[in-house]
């Protein structure tokens, strides 16, 4: 690792506590990414956005971390009326919060970069998925919070520019594509009800046609970004059928033409475990004007149109945060001695660094290959069917370890880590978001085994894919072998998982298994790639670290070292 433990003087007393990466610019210090970008981004690209990467690295190390720190700390205050005890509720953010705005709506254009030319002087075409993830992947090691209005707008835009009419688009595009903060129209989706979790057919607010204009009533349960501009709302028409297709798309002002308020009121604010920064709230609809978004008898596909966006997303703000956790683990175990040694030099906490490392990774190289195939889906009829399974697939994965990344980094600064003058505490409560956002851990599995594998066959694609990467790297034969063995024996088991419904329950061990084997596969080929560019190989390790500790056979009882499975 590149982490620099160098620090200013402490006080007598202080210099035995364990150190932190902040301060540093978090995409210097990544030998990983900047080694991945040279694989997987076209040279014209990366030589075009380093300079955009290596400032944000510096401010997400910086400035941005401080920021995000002052906003946890001041959460979203909402103020049902305003001075004349009208009910015109309006939330307020501190002000750390609204400049952390200006740098990612305002000066990055995170949401508007991969829907018209011209963000970051990038002038030729939208900037390609794997640049716009990459400036995510280092955006949420500072703040997790903001990457949700981020994201949301930028999927908001995304279904507006794919399914509104023209009129519509006219209307409101320029606005949500904006980086001027005065002008910007800030995005999000409105879709979880009382009702109406996972199982989004029994979604209960109505769209009304009153006087040629289409209203909507009800309630919606869980917002994220409250308070948004333009939201994109899943709705029943009056009539409708019951179920999943009887779902419309709409789009939700909040302001009228007028400048008047819609018809809908912010009730309250959740109180959530994490994402402190950002407000979400529950949505009570007394009538609000919506304008209908596509076609109203498909708004659940539409909405779902998405969802590859959106899922990667969250893959990518997993794999962002373990790289701040690991960060945070070196920085700690390199600094802090224990019984005559740094506790990173101690066997057992070596032994989680390498497991947190190995993950991490892993969670990079999976970020990188889908998004890359997200560039280029409509050049090869196979890349549909990638996409697929590997967003979701993703998502699980990632999301889940996270969740142990997080702990583990906390653990490894010791009692420290509980106290919230440090980020892992803020870590830990953010990552378990992950497996909620964009369907649970079960919904995903599902997803990628049940639909992604039994329904539409995409496990070929994805077996396909691998196989070629395996093939065409000059990896090791026995590693190489290793590898193939790992994918054929996954794709083998999730088949029959999705085969049989008596065995609906193993979804969850068959998309963990499809999920590391894919991981193993991208580490060894990028390991020998690397290598034969003349850089470091230090993945092809890591791949026979995963592929030892969780595809292959173990004797619990065995002495052996090598592996990091579970109850390690």
């Amino acid at each position: 690792m590149a982490i620099s433990t160098v620090i200013d003087a402490l006080p007598e007393g202080s210099e035995a506590l364990a150190r932190e990466c902040a301060g540093q610019n978090f995409f210097a210090i990544d030998q990983s990414l900047q080694d991945l970008l040279a694989l997987y981004m076209p040279d014209g690209l990366r030589t075009h956005m380093w300079p955009h990467f290596d400032r944000l690295g510096k401010l997400a190390g910086g400035h941005l971390d401080e920021l995000a720190r002052t906003a946890e700390n001041h959460a979203p205050v909402l103020h049902p009326r305003d001075r004349f005890g009208r009910d015109r509720e309006w939330i307020e953010y501190h002000p750390a919060y609204r400049e952390m705005e200006r740098y990612f709506f305002g000066e990055f254009g995170m949401h508007a970069m991969s829907h018209r030319p011209g963000v970051l002087g990038w002038d030729r075409r939208p900037v390609p998925a794997i640049a716009k993830y990459t400036f995510q992947y280092l955006f949420v090691q500072a703040e997790f919070g903001l990457m949700c209005p981020v994201s949301v707008s930028d999927t908001s835009a995304f279904m507006l520019n794919t399914f509104g009419d023209e009129a519509l688009k006219r209307k409101f595009l320029p606005g949500m594509l904006s980086q001027d903060m005065d002008t910007l129209l800030r995005g999000t989706q409105f879709m979880t009800e009382k009702a109406a979790g996972s199982d989004v057919g029994r979604i209960e607010s109505e769209a009304v046609m009153e006087n040629g204009e289409w209203r909507v009533y009800g309630e919606k349960w869980f917002c994220s970004h409250a308070d948004a501009d333009v939201a994109m709302m899943l709705s029943r028409p009056q009539g409708a059928g019951a179920g999943t297709r009887g779902l419309a798309v709409f789009l939700l002002p909040r302001h009228l033409e007028n400048g008047e308020r819609n018809r809908y009121r912010i009730v309250r604010l959740k109180d959530k475990m994490g994402t402190r920064s950002m407000a979400s709230g529950e949505i009570r609809l007394e009538g609000a004007l919506v304008h209908p978004v596509g076609d109203l008898s498909r708004g659940l596909k539409q909405m779902m149109e998405q969802v590859n966006l959106s899922r990667l997303s969250h893959g990518v703000r997993a794999a962002s945060m373990m790289r701040r956790c690991l960060n945070e683990a070196y920085a700690a175990a390199f600094s802090r001695q224990a019984f005559g040694q740094h506790i990173g030099e101690l066997p057992l906490a070596a032994r989680e660094l390498t497991r947190m490392r190995v993950r991490t990774e892993q969670a990079l190289s999976t970020a990188m290959f889908t998004a890359s195939l997200m560039d280029s889906a409509g050049a090869s009829s196979t890349h549909p069917d990638l996409l697929r399974i590997l967003t979701p697939l993703f998502k699980y994965g990632a999301c889940r370890d996270n969740i142990e990344v997080a702990t583990a980094a906390m653990e490894m600064r010791g009692g420290n880590g509980y106290i919230e003058d440090w980020v892992n505490s803020r870590l830990v409560r953010d990552a378990h978001i992950g497996v909620l956002w964009e369907g649970t851990s079960n919904i995903n599995s599902l997803d990628v085994v049940q639909r992604a594998v039994g329904r539409v066959g995409a496990d070929a694609a994805l077996h396909e894919a691998l196989d070629e990467r395996l093939h065409n790297a000059q990896i090791a034969e026995p590693l190489k072998q290793r590898a193939l063995m790992a994918v054929d024996n996954a794709v083998e088991f999730a088949r029959k998982v999705a085969a049989d419904p008596a065995h609906e329950d193993l979804s969850r061990r068959a998309a963990r298994l499809l999920y590391d084997a894919t991981g193993a596969a991208l580490l060894a080929a990028e390991g020998a790639e690397l290598a034969a560019a003349g850089r470091a190989d230090t993945r092809s390790q890591l791949a026979d670290w995963l592929l030892r500790a969780t595809l292959e056979p173990r004797d619990p009882y065995a002495l052996e070292t090598a592996g990091f499975g579970s109850g390690d």
